[in-house]
């Protein structure tokens, strides 16, 4: 996979004319990232869908917490079917501050987002799902066919939609190993993803023969423009977000002073957003975005996939988003061409 995401804090049009550019410049996969206080996703990624012939489209990623499991389900069959059965279904726990301000606890998000999943492919298979456990469902089953629309074969083993799971911490990207069809480990930093390297390993000597391709992807913040320091000014907003929920043993690794973390994390939560993207370090830059010009960017793509399958270039992408694309298009041309 070569993917990239897209955040819809832009107006929709200006999405699709994002998702067009990503197309065009060699990308084969648009997620949209999921947050309330932005647009909706699926909104944007239907008419990216529309405007696009071959890239699939997807959540990156959707939590199975402020949206029910099977209804979330419904939402992704609907794309694949919309999109000629190009739906990727991205699925983690979803970001904690922003769960908070809608009253969500974000309980036992390893075994939520594997219920929601496998859920989810029972729905997609046709099947009528009795659930009892981080969430219910009772006789819950989709009206319609799922993946009718798809001209791909699938196997009896098979989901017509492909489920990658978001993923930072080790159990997570274990499940994801063992369970679904790829994993989206949301770093940067190539200690991060031969440590991630490890964890993948681990699930997959837990994975049955039957499920299988895994994809390893790195989902990676990328911000790159002609000038550096303008990539990593426009860095410092998705840094501040992935720094307030990034887990303890993370911060250790890359020296980050974790009570400057927290403080970052509870301005994000009470949207004192302005405070909180001050508060980013230049080390904190470096750890958590990949953020620099076309040169600097494909050399740290190229050292990210020494361990990691694919690549996905997420947001911010850069100061001008949609010459963003253009540049990270080049960047990874110049990493997978060295």
């Amino acid at each position: 996979m070569r993917g990239i995401e897209i955040t819809p804090e832009h107006p929709v049009e200006e999405l699709v004319e994002l998702g067009t550019t990503a197309e065009q410049e060699g990308f084969d996969t648009v997620f949209a990232s999921c947050h309330y206080n932005n647009r909706d996703p699926f909104i944007a990624l239907d008419r990216i869908a529309a405007a696009t012939d071959e890239v699939r489209v997807g959540p990156g990623v959707a939590n199975p917490y402020e949206t029910h499991p099977a209804t979330l389900a419904s939402r992704v069959a609907t794309l694949d079917e919309a999109s000629g059965g190009r739906a990727v279904c991205g699925l983690g726990a979803g970001d904690r501050s922003t769960l908070a301000n809608l009253g969500y606890d974000r309980d036992r998000p390893l075994r939520r987002v594997l219920e929601a999943m496998k859920v989810s492919q029972r729905l997609w298979a046709g099947e009528r799902v009795d659930h009892d456990g981080t969430f219910r469902a009772t006789d819950a089953g989709l009206n319609y066919e799922v993946g009718a629309s798809s001209d791909a074969p699938t196997s009896d083993s098979e989901s017509p939609i492909p489920v990658y799971v978001g993923a930072q911490g080790p159990h997570m990207i274990r499940m994801a190993a063992k369970h679904a069809d790829g994993v989206l480990v949301n770093a940067a930093h190539p200690k991060d993803f031969e440590w991630a390297e490890t964890q993948v390993e681990t699930g997959l000597a837990e994975r049955p023969d039957e499920r299988g391709a895994f994809d390893f992807a790195a989902f990676a913040s990328v911000s790159v423009a002609d000038e550096a320091e303008a990539a990593r000014e426009a860095a410092r907003p998705p840094v501040a977000f992935i720094v307030g929920g990034a887990a303890p043993p993370v911060l250790e690794r890359h020296g980050i002073d974790r009570e400057r973390a927290e403080a970052i994390g509870d301005a994000i939560e009470s949207g004192e957003f302005s405070a909180a993207f001050e508060a980013v370090t230049p080390e904190m830059i470096d750890a958590f975005c990949i953020a620099g010009t076309v040169e600097t960017v494909a050399d740290r793509i190229a050292a990210v996939l020494e361990f990691a399958d694919s690549f996905v270039a997420g947001s911010p992408l850069g100061p001008d988003p949609r010459e963003a694309i253009s540049l990270a298009g080049a960047a990874c041309d110049r990493a997978t061409r060295e």
